[in-house]
């Protein structure tokens, strides 16, 4: 085969060298437009496991490559006089010039042929003359833009500014990140070394603190100069310096940005390494990707009958690693871009946020790489909480003004459908008193409707009538009677979403008879329901009375908690979003208008209910349609509205706002939602969604992320989740109900056994 690469950096020289490998026969050019010797990078950091890929692919240049590693197994965070370091990361840094050298040596002793300082022609040109064309001309491709049409790339340009620097200071004990508070804003590092005299120096800040600084008008030196000065102290006295030699004044600095094309090849042309896509330097995986994508399409090309057959695989397979890989590099940068929210934590919990931030490091595998860091962590976790050293996050106390819960799991609201004409049954006495029994900490009932009109469907049980009460009293006594837990009644009305069947009916789907009017903001219908009535002011007076009706039926009951219901598009939460809200009157429009009368309802409902009982507020933090619905940063303000009105808690929920949502799913996909509402606004959280494991929960306590974590369906599927965790990390302080301790001891019996077997 005759191939032809289009860039010399290490994604073309190493495919070159994979091909090779394969069959000696392919004639293989490199074309590079530098000089062989020119880089303007200064490190490339490389995991164990990709350095071990790598080995398996071609041991030759591995090895050659491992000669000249620098190897560094642990991460600093240095800010401010505060010093915090976490051990068995397993990475090593490489100087970019010196990869280059051995991967052109390794190439041309296996016979490519390599051409330096020649510039490009079209690639519709070479692919007439060649069998293949791989391109691999970078993150500025000329191909790709080539071919836009049918790569169809997605650039994204990210917003941080930032510089690549080197020095001579040695940072050969860590791989460093230094944090510095200037006068102009936050100014970071990220440091690594990758020989033994030179460490990489990235500078990075947000666009304000840079234009703040006056970098747009420096020149390179000055830039450079700058930067030193406000490192100084962590520099030993070396100075900083740039080889961007091409470059001048604020060109220095850069914005990465993350690309990734919609498909790969075009004919007999193929995208390779940054130019198909890219992965953000703050977790070192455009490497990897780079020469993880050499070796599969180098394989494919000898494993799969055509050509277009080899295309199709590699962009199916190497497209979702690399999708997976740059979800967790957007994870991170998107840390780094809004890490002033982060800065004033305490040194081991901003560390810890820091080295979770990609989650690709959990709780358990950070556990796994330095146990006494993670063990300090928490430790830290249980003094401020008040509890037990030696127990993980979830297991320490949390109060909210009189209530305090044992531990920081919270049984989801979760609807039911078995209420009899709004009034809880028997189902609902087993359902809620075995989740107490089961160890979560707080106990949420479903929503809970202040009205026959408003309820979702008539299966769904309300507080407004006497019998309901009593039913309700009845379940908070036995678990107050026999278990630890706390119990929260979350109080709504269902607005537009209501007068439906059953949820394992047709979901959000009108009943065959019987169904009753509702009410909304706007006559804006739900799917396929009848639109709403538009409330007047009547309406919502009588419809306030009705909350504080259900809430004061709530305190008698003896709930610890009550909650607002001001999300997934139910009548307070259509006020909310614009979506489906669209008044012209002092109710609509504005934010601070969309919020008038949920405000007024919060405020009856908090006015109603005991002083010493805290009251929590559920939103929907992103209505997933942009700027047209509730943002992310809309969703702080709203927080911070409920809170100045009295909220001791913000249950930080997304989405169910409008049929036309496209929400982005994944695990813990709600959490940053619930993070920077913490960390922004200074609030007490809850976090929900796709939270499965005790893994997950911890890691979000630890990092700040929520101060208590939801679960809901793994709630269904294991009444008894929380002790579950419990046995599992080996934690003897969850209490179990006294009929069920033999259960306990063998469960702990069980799992010692296993413990042991998989040592052995």
């Amino acid at each position: 085969m005759k191939i032809l690469c289009l860039g010399g950096g290490p994604a073309g020289l190493y495919f070159a060298i994979s091909m090779k490998l394969r069959d000696p026969a392919h004639e293989v050019t490199v074309l590079e437009r530098n000089r062989a010797a020119d880089t303007f990078g200064w490190g490339v950091v490389l995991s164990d496991d990709a350095l071990d890929r790598m080995a398996r692919n071609d041991p030759q240049s591995t090895a050659a490559i491992r000669d000249h590693f620098a190897y560094w197994d642990d991460i600093a965070v240095v800010r401010g006089a505060d010093r915090v370091v976490s051990g068995g990361h397993g990475f090593a840094g490489i100087g970019r010039r010196q990869l280059l050298v051995l991967l052109q040596d390794r190439a041309r002793e296996l016979g490519v042929e390599m051409r330096f300082e020649t510039e490009f022609r079209k690639a519709e040109d070479y692919r007439k003359d060649y069998d293949l064309v791989v391109a691999c001309d970078g993150i500025n491709s000329v191909v790709r833009r080539e071919y836009e049409g049918v790569f169809r790339p997605d650039i994204d340009v990210r917003r941080c500014k930032f510089v690549w620097l080197g020095t001579q200071q040695k940072f050969d004990d860590a791989f460093t990140f230094i944090f510095e508070r200037t006068e102009h804003g936050w100014v970071w590092a990220h440091c690594y070394q990758f020989d033994a005299d030179t460490a990489t120096f990235i500078v990075e800040c947000t666009p304000e603190t840079w234009q703040a600084w006056g970098f747009e008008d420096m020149t390179k030196e000055e830039t450079v100069e700058t930067c030193r000065k406000i490192f100084e102290r962590h520099l030993g006295g070396h100075a900083l310096m740039s080889n961007a030699a091409h470059l001048r004044g604020s060109a220095v600095w850069m914005q990465f940005p993350r690309v990734i094309c919609e498909r790969w090849y075009h004919e007999n042309v193929v995208l390779m390494g940054d130019a198909a896509a890219t992965g953000h330097f703050s977790i070192g995986s455009g490497s990897r990707l780079a020469f993880d994508s050499a070796i599969a399409l180098a394989d494919y090309l000898h494993s799969e009958p055509t050509l277009e057959a080899a295309f199709r695989r590699y962009q199916e397979e190497r497209r979702i690693e690399v999708l997976r890989l740059q979800s967790a590099a957007r994870n991170s940068l998107e840390w780094f871009e809004e890490v002033e929210r982060y800065l004033d934590m305490p040194p081991l919990r901003f560390a810890y946020s820091l080295l979770t931030r990609s989650q690709r490091i959990s709780h358990e595998n950070l556990r796994l790489r330095d146990p006494a860091f993670v063990r300090a962590c928490e430790d830290w976790f249980q003094a401020e909480a008040g509890g037990t050293p030696g127990r993980a996050p979830m297991f320490a106390p949390f109060r909210l003004r009189g209530m305090e819960v044992p531990n920081r799991v919270v049984v989801s609201p979760m609807a039911q459908y078995r209420a009899k004409g709004g009034c809880p049954t028997d189902w609902h006495l087993v359902h809620y008193a075995e989740r107490a029994k089961g160890g979560a900490g707080l106990v949420y009932t479903e929503m809970t409707c202040v009205s026959p009109e408003g309820r979702i469907t008539p299966g769904c049980p309300g507080l407004y009538a006497p019998e309901h009460e009593a039913a309700w009293a009845r379940i908070v006594d036995f678990v107050h009677a026999e278990t630890g837990a706390k119990i929260a009644c979350q109080i709504g009305h269902s607005g537009r979403k209501g007068s439906t069947q059953l949820g394992w009916e047709r979901i959000d789907a009108p009943l065959a008879e019987g169904n009753w009017e509702t009410l909304g903001p706007s006559p804006l219908g739900w799917a396929t329901n009848p639109p709403p009535r538009a409330m007047s002011r009547a309406d919502m007076d009588r419809v306030t009375a009705e909350f504080v009706a259900a809430t004061e039926m709530a305190a008698r009951a003896g709930f610890d908690m009550v909650e607002l219901h001001a999300a997934h598009g139910y009548l307070v939460s259509s006020f909310l979003t614009p979506v489906s809200n669209r008044r012209t009157d002092a109710y609509g429009g504005s934010l601070e208008n969309r919020l008038r009368w949920p405000l007024e309802v919060f405020a009856a409902m908090r006015a109603a209910w005991p002083a010493d009982r805290p009251m929590s507020v559920r939103i929907s933090a992103n209505d997933w349609v942009g700027e047209d619905g509730v943002t992310p940063a809309e969703a702080v303000a709203i927080a911070q509205a409920f809170a100045g009105a009295g909220a001791d808690v913000i249950d930080v929920s997304a989405g169910q706002t409008t049929p036309e949502a496209r929400p982005v799913y994944g695990r813990m996909f709600q959490t940053p939602f619930s993070d920077r509402i913490r960390n922004e606004a200074g609030l007490a959280t809850m976090a929900v969604g796709n939270i499965t494991e005790f893994d997950q929960v911890n890691g979000i306590l630890m990092a700040g992320r929520a101060d208590l974590v939801c679960l809901a369906r793994p709630h269904l599927a294991d009444p008894y989740w929380t002790l579950h965790a419990a046995v599992a990390q080996g934690d003897r302080g969850a209490a179990w109900p006294l009929p069920y301790l033999a259960g306990r001891d063998q469960a702990y019996r069980l799992a010692e056994k296993q413990a042991e077997a998989i040592r052995a």
